[in-house]
């Protein structure tokens, strides 16, 4: 992306897909193990795509992690959408921040490090660390049913900061990033972009939030996804105008930095309805760029299976989980870090040794984690 200028229609010429031949040079080593075909399951599908986007076979290991959170609070939460009160979003950031959350005590549990960036949380600067706030672009934002969410400029600033956030994690040496989202009314927005690009109605994509709604609020929110649809069918073709126009500041952040992450090939884990909407935005930017992501779960959103069905993402694991901020994707990436670490050891000559498995050595002495057990 040349500086001074955001023009999206470059993306499509920067981000390349996987090497193919990669991932076919995986399967084939796998198969000289000698264990079952499909013996692993999705593991084996894992460790084949982890080859292409490493560029590297064998697979390396997963060694530096990172969860990553975008947080802001969303105007159209003034009607009662969401089962938080509107403007309450820095009470989900100081949770993770006092590592308190789920996702921070997993984070935490599993030795990944975590960033909190503040794109339009509804409260002074001060209140939070000088590091969270620092790429904010206003507090709140435009009421999507009857205004834009984000000026023009605002837009390409969430935009930008979004990119360089990508930046610095993949300069910090992030071999995989978890991606997710700390806001209220963010799941509002995020099916108001689906439903554009998808060509549902408001019903079909409104679902009842992380925090849960009631019928009446979940009646009230139809009706802010059907306005912000009007608004939002007209500019489509216009992934920059479409975000300001109904995705505000840490949604737009959020595109910016799938984008800039699938040009400086890091993968990615998506969590949520939130991010699986920016990522379909996205892909209209970029058709290639899904190849650099996974999806970490489903969580009963009826926009979330939408997004994934059209980007043909299919997601790790079905928790039931009703909390974001990237809990859901933290124990997807437990089963990938197992899948790197099985595509990184097993030898291929295992199925000729008469002890099988248990009998070889790994050329690495590091040991295979539980997928669900601490690193």
């Amino acid at each position: 992306m040349r500086d001074g200028s955001l023009n999206l229609d470059e993306f499509e010429d920067l981000i390349e897909r996987p090497r193919g031949e990669l991932r076919r040079a995986a399967e084939e080593r796998r198969a000289r193990t000698g264990l079952p075909p499909a013996g692993l399951g999705r593991l084996d599908e894992l460790g084949e795509w982890l080859a292409a986007v490493q560029d590297a076979v064998p697979v390396r290991p997963v060694t530096e992690p990172r969860l990553v959170l975008f947080a802001g609070d969303h105007g159209v939460a003034e009607l009662d959408v969401s089962g938080r009160p509107a403007g309450s979003a820095v009470g989900l950031v100081r949770s993770v921040l006092d590592g308190e959350s789920p996702g921070a005590v997993l984070a935490r549990r599993f030795g990944v490090g975590l960033r909190v960036v503040d794109m339009s949380l509804d409260c002074p600067e001060d209140e939070l660390p000088p590091d969270v706030t620092r790429h904010r672009v206003r507090r709140s934002g435009g009421r999507l049913d009857v205004e834009d969410t984000l000026t023009a400029d605002e837009a390409e600033e969430a935009f930008r900061a979004g990119m360089a956030v990508a930046d610095e994690e993949a300069d910090a040496g992030a071999d995989l990033v978890v991606l997710g989202d700390l806001s209220v009314g963010g799941t509002t927005a995020a099916a108001t972009l689906i439903g554009a690009l998808c060509g549902t109605d408001a019903s079909v994509v409104t679902g009842r939030g992380g925090a849960g709604i009631d019928d009446l609020a979940w009646m009230r929110k139809c009706a802010a996804v059907r306005d912000g649809l009007r608004r939002a069918r007209p500019v489509q073709g216009d992934q920059l105008r479409l975000l300001a126009t109904v995705g505000g500041a840490d949604l737009t952040a959020l595109t910016g930095f799938l984008l800039q992450s699938a040009v400086r090939r890091t993968p990615v884990i998506l969590d949520g309805v939130v991010t699986a909407a920016c990522a379909l935005v996205a892909q209209r930017v970029a058709f290639r760029a899904p190849d650099w992501w996974l999806a970490g779960r489903s969580d009963g959103e009826p926009a979330l299976g939408k997004a994934l069905d059209r980007m043909a993402l299919d997601p790790l694991a079905e928790h039931g989980l009703a909390v974001g901020g990237g809990t859901g994707g933290l124990l997807a990436l437990r089963l990938v870090e197992a899948a790197a670490q099985l595509a990184h050891e097993l030898p291929e000559s295992v199925g000729d040794s008469p002890e099988g498995t248990a009998g070889q050595a790994a050329d690495d002495d590091t040991s295979l984690p539980d997928p669900l057990d601490a690193t």
